[in-house]
């Protein structure tokens, strides 16, 4: 079993909280070469507070020096798809937080840049690891829920105004897109994830509260190449915060209630005799999908969660769902296309939501 050298790029909350546990985890399989951020002293802070023998300013100069196998981009959004090429071309895999990229243009740069067999990014959609979600999936497969007909996929978190004054946030340029984009994202990829390919898509969205380029709130119909609708709600202004997700079958109602993680306990079954008890319970975690990622790294395979079957998906239905709600459009997969401007931007050039 090969161990992998390892580099954190972006050395903020999100890689010490989690990234850190999930590579401690792994100890056997990884080894941790290199931190990396344009911060000089947080760079050398992060290093000696978790023994990372190297800390750089500079990426390029890390990837000469250090050869790692695995850079993990924990950057802002802005920074992902620089970071991600030159990574791929240096022969190191990527494994990316969410949102991935500005754009599906940068998405398909970034595909393109891989090789088979590999390097290939990977995108962190998390919450695709628990047991919960994999139990309702083999479920769903083997018909014994019936088929699906009506879901709901609500996001209705808090962000204050101090949130948004970070300089790279609420920002088309630097962070991509609001709460659709960065916060939404996890509960439509769950959508997918049960549900698959999207038809068509109907939406709203506002800047209501918050003073910003990208929108607060937004809200979308979807309909499922399946025949099976569902209401999608993204919002950064609710005081009771939630994550939720309800499928109704023809057998069968199952509803996700949790926050930014979930155990099997978060799930409820109506009837409850179709709640499935097979196997251990996997708390959704970036500890739980980074054995994924190694696995493909050792079997040299496209891993889970990357390209077009892969993270590709959530961020086109976000794609849609900005078209749809700042045009008024109905927006199928076919539109889009390389030509259409909302593929290369998420603002779409539309005047009232482009300014930046």
């Amino acid at each position: 079993m090969t161990r992998f050298r390892v580099a954190v790029v972006g050395t903020g909350h999100i890689a010490e909280e989690a990234h850190l546990p999930a590579f401690a985890a792994e100890a056997g399989r990884t080894e941790l070469v290199a931190a990396v951020d344009i911060d000089a002293e947080r760079a050398d802070s992060f290093a000696v507070r978790h023994g990372i023998p190297a800390a750089y300013t500079d990426l390029d100069a890390m990837l000469r020096r250090e050869r790692p196998d695995l850079v993990v981009l924990c950057s802002p959004p802005a920074a992902h798809l620089d970071a991600a090429l030159s990574s791929l071309r240096s022969g190191a895999w990527v494994w990316l937080e969410k949102p991935p990229f500005l754009s599906l243009a940068e998405f398909d740069l970034v595909e393109a840049a891989e090789r088979q067999g590999g390097p290939y990014a990977s995108v962190i959609f998390q919450q695709r690891s628990g047991s919960g979600l994999r139990r309702l999936v083999r479920q769903l497969d083997s018909g014994e829920l019936g088929r699906p007909l009506v879901a709901q996929a609500v996001t209705t978190w808090y962000r204050s105004p101090e949130y948004y004054a970070v300089p790279w946030r609420g920002r088309w340029d630097t962070e991509g897109g609001g709460t659709t984009l960065g916060h939404g994202i996890h509960q439509m990829d769950l959508l997918l994830a049960v549900l698959g390919p999207w038809a068509e898509v109907r939406a709203m969205a506002a800047r209501l509260e918050r003073d910003m380029d990208v929108e607060d709130v937004s809200t979308a119909l979807v309909r499922f190449e399946s025949g099976a609708l569902a209401t999608v709600v993204n919002s950064a202004l609710s005081r009771r915060e939630e994550s939720y997700l309800r499928f109704d079958f023809s057998e069968a109602s199952v509803e996700l209630r949790h926050l930014y993680g979930y155990g099997d306990a978060d799930w409820t079954y109506t009837p409850e005799r179709l709640r499935a008890v097979d196997g251990a319970e996997v708390r959704s975690s970036h500890t739980a999908l980074l054995p994924g990622l190694l696995d493909a790294m050792d079997r040299k395979e496209r891993p889970p969660l990357s390209g077009r079957n892969g993270g590709r998906e959530a961020l086109e239905l976000v794609t849609a769902l900005y078209q749809a709600a700042f045009t008024g459009a109905t927006v199928r997969p076919t539109d889009l296309l390389p030509d259409n401007p909302f593929y290369q931007r998420l603002h779409g050039g539309v005047p009232e939501w482009a300014r930046c």
